[in-house]
């Protein structure tokens, strides 16, 4: 121990972990090495040599954050495990404004005293959907637990079988119904529930009319369903609240030919619906949030809820959300990445592919790096995030193969650069989907690429 903690590199960790975590580290591994050499006799210079090299690669491990920015080259514009929607610089700068400072979170500066943090965001919403209320947590999942506590604990919501959903990482309807306190009354069949299958569950104890977005999946063939509007003028003639869980955020019309199979906030709460809730980072092109837009008879019996301190949403998301809703106010929506992305026109998209294309084939040139194809590829991209789960977005690409190296280690290479480049496969080849990309992505791509080749030239690090 003694022996370790006084090399040089030890002092180095120690800077940027601290000595006591350096101590740490060290101990963790000798521990594991006395396990594996228990049983078998080593030259102690090669134990020592195994040591050093354990410690040194657990220590830089952990001297890099392993939550950091990375390229999305994967087609998938709304990319859960990527973070989904990625921010606008207003959004950005509202959000650096606000945390490096003291703010108006739950102040008024006109009363002199406290005020409600949703204040900052509800008008924003109220105008852009219509609704007459609005309230904010911190995911849709959220939203939806609110609501269902809030009024249906104790009774009955009823939903399709069509629409029992699961949406990623086990969240599923069934679930959040039972974890709430309401009792789920499930009703007609998988491919078919129509108007009589609601009729026929409504009983005193039913509270809620619960139609769900069918995120991921799509069922197509022989089907029937219940409009809006039918489920509307049901729930209302039996003093019952209608509440759609939408997802998706949308709060536009989007330039894409399937537009109409999805729905936006507005076309849901004028088809009457009482409470719809949606995401923030997904169509809407925000943070992550929760949103709960409708009836402010309704809204305002969540006000007063218990969970809604446990699901509250924090300062800067707060700051990222109203920037973003304020770009939709002035008309210029078209700006937020999301939303340019899904736009784009297939001229721009194949000129980005083009001068992506060409700058790799430079950079392998001047290595002298032969068994390489660049080409520019046609690429399937599709808008992820639950939304428009069968429709895609052609799109272009740039396409790498190696002859002398496997197309997955090409993948992992990317992955392993400073900035991560994350990609697709097809057809033998690393596909760069240049939808996707954001301003000065291309450079990192380029350096992690030439990473790439340095490392598999001759001397390289392979």
């Amino acid at each position: 121990m003694d022996e370790l903690l006084n090399r040089s590199w030890a002092a180095e960790f120690s800077v940027c972990l601290g000595k006591e975590y350096v101590k740490k580290a060290i101990t963790e591994v000798l521990e594991e090495i006395r396990r594996e050499i228990s049983s078998e006799n080593g030259d102690q210079n090669t134990i020592n040599a195994r040591v050093e090299k354990r410690v040194k690669a657990l220590l830089h491990e952990k001297t890099s954050s392993t939550l950091k920015a990375v390229v999305n080259a994967t087609g998938v514009i709304i990319h859960t495990n990527l973070g989904r929607a990625p921010l606008t610089r207003e959004a950005l700068k509202a959000v650096y404004e606000t945390a490096s400072a003291y703010s108006t979170l739950e102040y008024s500066c006109e009363k002199g005293g406290r005020s409600g943090r949703n204040t900052h965001i509800e008008w924003l919403i109220c105008h852009i959907t219509g609704a007459e209320a609005a309230l904010v947590v911190n995911n849709n999942a959220a939203a939806v637990l609110l609501t269902l506590s809030a009024l249906a604990r104790g009774r009955e919501v009823i939903v399709s079988n069509g629409e029992l959903v699961e949406i990623g990482d086990s969240f599923r309807i069934p679930e959040i119904l039972s974890f709430s306190g309401a009792k789920m009354a499930a009703v007609g069949c998988t491919n078919s529930t129509r108007l009589t299958d609601y009729e026929k569950a409504i009983n005193e104890n039913t509270a809620i009319l619960l139609k769900v977005h069918p995120s991921n999946y799509r069922i197509e063939g022989f089907t029937a369903s219940t409009s809006r509007e039918e489920l509307s003028k049901l729930a209302s003639s039996r003093g019952l609240v209608f509440m759609e869980d939408l997802g998706s955020g949308l709060l536009c019309h989007l330039k894409v030919p399937f537009v109409d199979s999805e729905h936006s906030v507005r076309d849901c709460l004028k088809a009457g619906a009482h409470i719809v809730t949606f995401s923030g980072d997904k169509l809407l092109g925000g943070p992550q949030i929760g949103v709960i837009a409708g009836s402010k008879q309704l809204i305002d019996k969540m006000r007063s809820h218990q969970l809604l301190r446990a699901l509250r949403v924090d300062k800067m998301t707060l700051a990222a959300f109203e920037a973003t809703l304020r770009m939709y106010i002035t008309g210029r929506h078209g700006e937020i990445p999301v939303i340019r992305m899904i736009e784009a026109d297939s001229g721009s998209l194949l000129k980005k592919a083009r001068r992506l294309c060409n700058v790799l084939k430079q950079a392998a040139q001047n290595i002298g790096a032969n068994d390489l194809n660049i080409e520019v590829v046609e690429a399937c991209d599709v808008i992820g995030g639950g939304a428009f789960p069968t429709d895609q977005l052609p799109g272009y690409g740039v396409g790498i193969h190696c002859a002398s190296r496997s197309t997955e280690s090409i993948a992992a290479a990317f992955r392993a650069a400073p900035v991560p480049v994350i990609s697709g496969i097809k057809d033998e080849k690393v596909i760069l989907h240049v939808r996707t990309l954001l301003d000065g992505d291309e450079q990192k791509i380029t350096a992690a690429f030439s990473q790439i080749l340095s490392d598999s030239s001759p001397g390289g690090s392979k």
